[in-house]
């Protein structure tokens, strides 16, 4: 397993993928069939785009990810089982499940997340029991480079991510509190007990639980004044006994049951471009082929006309029908990529410790590019690196704005997370914030007044 070592040096915070797409293909070259890695939908696209463009031997390259229609991802599937293709550009999608002896180079353009994700797309590559599988590394970044360098070592270790024990959701709770209602009236002290021979939920108190039943069953505070949002009752000789309020609740529960919330979607259909009839008319437009499927919020941000990229080409909006985007091939460097809801992956809890051990540890950075070492030389100079059981936080003037940035390194949700708690407080303390993002490596605050 490689880490690719760019003739540039690796960006500081912005994706550098485009500038290293010519190395990528390059060690596609020298094989016969490689998988091409990465995290989400949207990179997906991106990366076939900018491999497309330099493509000049036009060497066989395909797209497969889960929002392309069946039948183009089984074309694809089909002729890399007959080793047509020289690469796949892929997603989770072709994580498993997957037996073609012809692959022997896996590339993962970004950083892993994980070392039990790498491990297993790694081993997609050789699969045969004689044979060790190859891998190339691609990050984006310099904060990227030390997650590679992490997971490699983690990889080759044998080390795997783990199970992270969480407590029992409340809201999987309030579900299945309504779902046991819907086949009939039930104990509340009868489901207690049961919910806590649950390992997530035995410590479960039984005033949480008569919180979420009262939300069940009223709406909870904020909805207990309208009719509509009783769903339960309470037996009157039997107060322990609880049922439904009307027998319709079940079949809307059948239509809503789960706790993941699925974006809507819209068919992507190809169509003609609209051309003027005799008369001066555009003509009506007629669908073709189904492309595949797409977020509808993403799509009804665009107008007719609007160009973006989908299914390894750039296409243009006609119309939006019902439950169906109109689109036609077009031609523009500049089409809008879309991104999709739940598409990002954070960085494992593992795999977060392996980056703070190796920055906490100067003598490590000997075996990182020299570019990146010197990066880590100079932070050590000019401020401070963060260390396996510290935070560290700067604060800086720039453009009008101050700045409070820290390096948790605990991923992206965690420090979204805490980016809303830490802006409230600072709301309450009068630091006036306007704003915040975060990544998987740190969170960064900015406002209109020093914090420092």
């Amino acid at each position: 397993m490689d880490i690719l070592d760019t003739k540039e040096a690796p960006a500081l915070g912005q994706s550098q993928r485009a500038s290293a797409m010519s190395d990528v293909l390059a060690a596609v070259e020298k094989v016969k069939t490689a998988l091409i890695f990465v995290n989400t939908r949207s990179q997906a696209e991106r990366v076939f785009r900018e491999l497309w463009a330099i493509n000049h031997d036009n060497l066989e390259i395909a797209l497969h990810h889960g929002s392309l229609a069946r039948e183009r991802r089984r074309k694809v599937e089909a002729a890399m089982a007959t080793g047509s293709l020289r690469a796949v550009v892929c997603t989770s999608t072709l994580d498993l499940g997957i037996d073609w002896g012809s692959v022997d180079l896996v590339i993962h353009v970004g950083a892993p997340k994980g070392a039990s994700r790498l491990a297993q797309r790694i081993g997609r590559a050789n699969h045969q029991y004689d044979t060790a599988s190859s891998a190339l590394l691609v990050p984006s970044n310099r904060f990227e480079v030390l997650e590679c360098e992490a997971a490699r070592e983690s990889v080759a270790a044998g080390e795997q991510d783990g199970a992270v024990f969480r407590r029992g959701g409340l809201d999987v709770l309030a579900q299945h509190i309504f779902g046991t209602a819907c086949a009939g009236p039930f104990s509340a002290t009868q489901i207690y007990d049961e919910v806590r021979k649950a390992h997530a939920y035995h410590a479960l108190s039984r005033e949480t639980f008569e919180q979420v039943l009262d939300f069940v069953s009223t709406g909870g505070y904020a909805l207990r004044s309208y009719d509509r949002f009783a769903r339960l009752r309470r037996d009157r000789e039997n107060p322990d006994l609880c049922r439904l309020t009307h027998p319709r609740l079940a079949t809307r529960y059948a239509m809503n049951v789960g706790t993941i919330v699925e974006a809507p979607m819209l068919k992507v259909r190809l169509t003609r471009a609209r051309k003027a009839s005799g008369a001066g008319r555009p003509r009506p437009l007629t669908g073709g082929r189904v492309l595949g499927e797409m977020e509808e919020y993403f799509l009804t941000s665009l107008t007719p006309g609007d160009t973006f990229v989908f299914a390894g080409e750039t296409l243009k909006l006609e119309a939006v029908r019902d439950t169906e985007a109109l689109v036609s091939r077009a031609r523009d460097a500049d089409a809008k990529v879309p991104s999709y809801q739940g598409g990002r992956f954070p960085i494992s809890i593992h795999l977060a410790a392996r980056v703070r051990a190796m920055l906490a540890n100067p003598e490590q950075w000997q075996k990182l590019p020299a570019q990146v070492a010197q990066w880590l030389t100079l932070q050590a100079e000019v401020s401070r690196v963060p260390n396996e059981s510290g935070l560290l936080v700067e604060t800086f003037a720039r453009a009008a704005r101050y700045y409070m940035t820290c390096y948790p390194f605990e991923g992206r949700l965690a420090h979204q997370t805490l980016g809303m708690l830490l802006t409230r407080r600072l709301e309450r303390a009068g630091a006036r914030p306007r704003g915040f993002v975060a990544n998987d490596y740190a969170l960064s605050i900015w406002g209109l007044r020093d914090v420092g």
